[in-house]
This record gives structure tokens, C-alpha cells and sequence, in this order.
């Protein structure tokens, strides 16, 4: 069975190459896997562009071709049927922007003999980090991306167990030139710490991954990562912008033509990212708690840039904890007993699950979904097959999915309310 029950609205347009200011009304169900376009897109003479979830750009040259990421291995055999439709030259280099499935899952159908594949040298412990918690991360993304759940944990490859791709690693900067085009590869952490970006002079063209895409950025994901630091985004976008490129192509969504335009989208984009950092470290400075910072902190006006993959809370308490880490000043912090270990006993203090649940069902009534839920957590601790609790549980997770606008919310949402469905049976 599948994670989550209904199959979620998974993702928005911006992955299928649509616009990506916000959900669509009635967004179509679609898996990672099922997002991707049924033909291969030319934006210049030299460049074309499989859409995905993952995009796939083949850049071609009088000497052979390039690819630049290889999205996931489902996508990859399309993009890849696609693609050499257009060229079917010799691949001489594969370009890897950063090391997540996406963009790496295509490696083993590009590859042929005497093929280069390039990253950038932190690319070696992020993938081994990535293989490290191979069990973590594969239940992770099964409940966020609605996918089967594993029959069993992947075994442990240790610490240092992971294939490392590339035959080419550099610090900040590679160059290469292939049928007389130049190819200027650059250290751009954000996304990744492993993030590279690739300039094209001659074509005033860069290829900028994943530190952009159409909704404020996944500085912290629900699923779990390392750090992402909002400064390592910021200098890395002005980097690019220093380029001054009139095509952007990211690894997600569609390119952006114009010297001006570009500007103007890159500029926002980075000035939303330092307005949120920004404004959590003088929080932090001022005293103030995580939870205060998460309800306060709102973009203005001019630098909103939607949040439906990325989300504000979110960034805002991973920039908080990546400073910070998790102790909170809170002397019962310090312990193993989490806060759930005395919900029980406050729930039989209140009369039992009856009342909690009652509660709840009020809360939820005045429009107060998550704290309704926070009531149902209580009343299921005392007792955890309580069918009304598990009643109005499963109405504020449907009520807080109703409203949600952001892909990976709904995501997790889908996953408790099929959870809290099975509970239910």
C-alpha cells in the first residue's frame, strides 16, 4: 500500500515546466516519476531541454555533447530516448550541478566509454553522507513523495559506502573547451554543499541547478538534510548574476531569457533569502525563541516569491537551528523524555481522553487545526485506538490539507492522514 492513502497532489507546476507562483486550483496527481514531458524542448541551436521533475539539458558541440544533470533513473530513460532523438554524438562530459537522485539517477544510461563525469569536490561527502542514512532518507521519501514503503531497511553501507561518479573534482572553478565552446564550471553551494553552477561565455548562457527555482527555497526540507546556509545561497546567486546572463536554464522549471529579467528575478530572489536570514539573526540576537521568530518573520511585499516548495517557517527555524542547534533553554530540553512522556498523565488529569477530545473538536471548529491536532496527539497518547480522537485528528489533517498551498506539506499531510485512516481501521 502506499504511504499517505490518497495519492497527494504532489508537486506544482513549476516541475513540469508551468508557472510556479502558487498551486493550481485543482493541481493534476502526479508521482516524481510521472511528471515528465513527452518531447525534448530546443532553447537554442546547441541546447535542449528534457522537462521534468528533474530537467536533463544535452548541449551539443561539433565534438560530441554534454549533458548537465540526468534526473531521476524512471525520467532518465525517457530524457535520454528524447534527447538523442535530437543528437546522438558521443557524450563526452556529464556535469553534475549537485549529488540528489535527481539529478545523478541518470548517470549509468549516459555514461559510455571514455565519458568524463564532473562535480565539484564536496560532492565526495555528500553522497556519502546520502548513503550513510540510505535507510533514513528511504523512509523519508516514501512518505513524502506518496511511494511504496520499503519491505525492509536497505542495508548500511557504512560511513564511507557510496559510489563516487565523477572522475573529475574541483574546488571553485573548471574549465574546459569542447568543438570550440568554452565551458566555465564554478563551486555555487546552496542547494547542496556540492552545488556547482555551469557559465557558457559565448552563449551569455548558465545553468544555475537548484539554487533557483520559482518559490522561496528549500533552505530546510521535512524530509531531512544537512544545514543549508542562506549566506552560501546569496553569494552564489550573486556570483551568477555577476555573469550578467541573458539565459538561466535551472534544473527545475523553465529558462529565463533576458539580461534584464533575469536580473530582476535573481535580485528578488536573493534579497528574500538575506531578508529571512537577516531578520532570524536579529531575533536570535534580541532573544528571541524559534516559535516567536517562525510566527513573525513575513516577507514584504516586493520580495515575496510564493512558498510552494520552499517554505518560510521552515527556512526560518533551519537557519535558527543550523546557528543554533536544538537546545531552547529549557532545563527539561536537556533530558531523554520527550514532551509526549507526561501527555498521558495530563490527559488523565483532565478527565481522561473524553474531554481533550472535545476540546480539540472546539478548537478545530474555531479554525484552529493545528491545535487541534496537538490536542489529539494528548488524547491519543493516553489512549492510542480512541476512536473519536483519531475522528477529529483525521478532520484537522484534512482541513489543514484543504488550505495547504506547498507541495511537500501536503505531502506529509497525505502521509498522516493515511496513517491516522489505517489507525482508524
Amino acid at each position: 500500500m502506499r504511504w499517505g492513502g490518497n495519492l497527494r497532489k504532489l508537486l506544482p507546476a513549476v516541475f513540469a515546466g508551468a508557472v510556479f507562483a502558487q498551486m493550481p486550483p485543482n493541481p493534476v496527481e502526479l508521482t516524481r516519476e510521472g511528471m515528465d514531458a513527452r518531447e525534448a524542448v530546443q532553447i537554442t541551436p546547441n541546447i535542449y531541454q528534457a522537462v521534468g521533475f528533474g530537467n536533463t539539458y544535452l548541449v551539443t558541440t561539433p565534438e560530441g555533447n554534454i549533458v548537465i544533470d540526468t534526473s531521476s533513473p524512471g525520467p532518465a530513460k525517457l530524457h535520454v530516448k528524447l534527447l538523442k532523438e535530437k543528437s546522438a554524438a558521443p557524450v563526452k562530459y556529464i556535469i553534475l550541478t549537485h549529488g540528489h537522485g535527481d539529478h545523478t539517477g541518470g548517470i549509468p544510461l549516459w555514461k559510455e566509454p571514455g565519458t568524463h563525469v564532473i562535480g565539484q569536490k564536496n560532492h565526495v561527502d555528500f553522497v556519502k553522507y546520502q548513503a550513510r542514512l540510505n535507510g533514513f532518507f528511504a523512509l523519508r521519501n516514501a512518505a513524502q513523495f506518496a511511494r511504496e514503503r520499503p519491505a525492509a531497511a536497505p542495508a548500511w553501507p557504512g560511513n564511507e559506502g557510496a559510489k563516487i561518479e565523477p572522475d573529475i573534482l574541483f574546488g571553485d572553478r573548471y574549465d574546459f573547451t569542447l568543438g570550440g565552446i568554452r565551458f566555465e564550471i564554478y563551486a555555487t553551494p546552496g542547494e547542496t554543499p556540492d552545488h556547482l553552477s555551469v557559465w557558457i561565455p559565448q552563449w551569455k548562457a548558465a545553468f544555475t541547478g537548484d539554487n533557483y527555482y520559482e518559490s522561496f527555497p528549500n533552505i530546510y526540507t521535512l524530509r531531512g538534510t544537512q544545514p543549508r546556509w542562506a549566506l552560501d545561497y546569496v553569494h552564489s546567486l550573486d556570483k551568477v548574476m555577476g555573469w550578467r546572463p541573458e539565459l538561466v536554464l535551472p534544473s527545475h522549471g523553465r529558462p529565463i531569457r533576458g539580461a534584464d529579467e533575469i536580473a530582476r528575478r535573481l535580485t528578488r530572489y536573493r534579497d528574500a533569502i538575506l531578508y529571512v536570514h537577516d531578520e532570524v539573526v536579529k531575533g536570535m540576537n534580541a532573544g528571541k525563541d524559534v516559535y516567536t521568530l517562525m510566527r513573525e518573520i513575513r516577507l514584504p511585499e516586493r520580495l515575496v516569491v510564493g512558498e510552494s516548495y520552499g517554505k518560510l517557517s521552515w527556512s526560518i527555524r533551519g537557519i535558527y537551528e543550523g546557528y543554533a542547534g536544538w537546545f531552547d533553554l529549557n532545563p527539561a530540553t536537556m533530558y531523554d523524555s520527550p514532551p509526549s512522556s507526561v501527555y498521558g498523565d495530563l490527559v488523565k488529569v483532565a478527565g481522561g481522553p473524553e474531554g481533550v477530545t472535545k476540546l480539540a473538536r472546539e478548537r478545530l471548529a474555531e479554525g484552529q487545526a493545528v491545535e487541534a491536532l496537538r490536542l489529539t496527539e494528548a488524547a491519543l497518547a493516553a489512549d492510542g485506538a480512541n476512536r473519536p480522537a483519531l475522528e477529529v485528528r483525521l478532520r484537522a489533517l484534512e482541513n489543514l490539507r484543504d488550505h495547504c498551498q506547498n507541495s511537500n506539506e501536503r505531502g506529509w499531510l497525505d502521509y498522516s492522514i493515511g496513517e491516522t485512516q489505517a489507525k482508524m481501521k
